[in-house]
């Protein structure tokens, strides 16, 4: 076990305190790989940074943008001296060369093989077009790790509601052979719907040391 796993699990986040820590392109440019970390990740503008806004409270927080792939670096938002949050390169049909966009990916692979501190997923996608090959592949690798993650279906407010309760339903079933590792909500960022509940999941992973089905070994083994 490493000493972080040793470490009981910091206080309850304040997410409207969050604020800008720093940006990294490769993984030895990010943080010290200790304490809470929880990442956003998901397609081209699936929302990503809107949600994060959306959670802090803070709409210049995390920017945004109507150009599909314009987040390139792994951007880390400090909740506390312990916690963090994490918005991840947007992956799909981004607008840029071939070649930059396979450094993306090594980046993000690396990332999340690599950080020790990253307690869970957040996986969002735009719920007029889930689990599309993209999605699939990443949340494969992640419940393959045992990594918890939590599905956001954002953009709900662009559904009627018996649609959007269709895709969960139908979301929600594809998550069932992986037990308590996968779950998935309803979002808006735009009318603030599902912020109740995606608070409490993060507050689960941002507090507790033990939320891996297997503890990860520690980086210097």
């Amino acid at each position: 076990m490493s000493e972080q796993d040793q470490v009981p699990g910091p206080a309850t986040p304040n997410y409207r305190g969050a604020a800008y820590l720093t940006s990294a392109a490769k993984l030895h440019q990010c943080p010290p790989d200790k304490g809470w970390e929880v990442a956003f990740a998901g397609r081209s503008n699936a929302g990503k940074s809107s949600a994060i806004n959306s959670l802090t409270n803070n709409k210049k927080l995390a920017k945004t943008s109507k150009t599909p792939g314009r987040t390139q670096l792994i951007n880390f938002f400090e909740l506390s001296t312990s916690q963090r949050l994490v918005d991840l390169p947007g992956y799909g049909f981004a607008k840029v060369p071939v070649a930059v966009k396979k450094e993306w990916t090594k980046q993000l692979e690396n990332y999340l093989a690599k950080r020790q501190c990253l307690r869970g997923m957040i996986l969002l996608m735009d719920v007029r077009h889930p689990l599309q090959p993209f999605d699939e592949q990443m949340l494969n690798w992640a419940l393959t790790a045992h990594m918890p993650v939590h599905i956001l279906l954002t953009k709900a407010d662009k559904l009627k509601r018996g649609p959007a309760k269709a895709t969960l339903l139908s979301v929600q079933a594809r998550l069932l052979e992986f037990g308590d590792l996968a779950s998935a909500q309803l979002f808006s960022s735009l009318k603030g719907d599902g912020l109740p509940a995606l608070r409490t999941r993060l507050n689960t992973w941002l507090t507790d040391d033990s939320v891996f089905e297997e503890p990860y070994p520690s980086s210097d083994q």
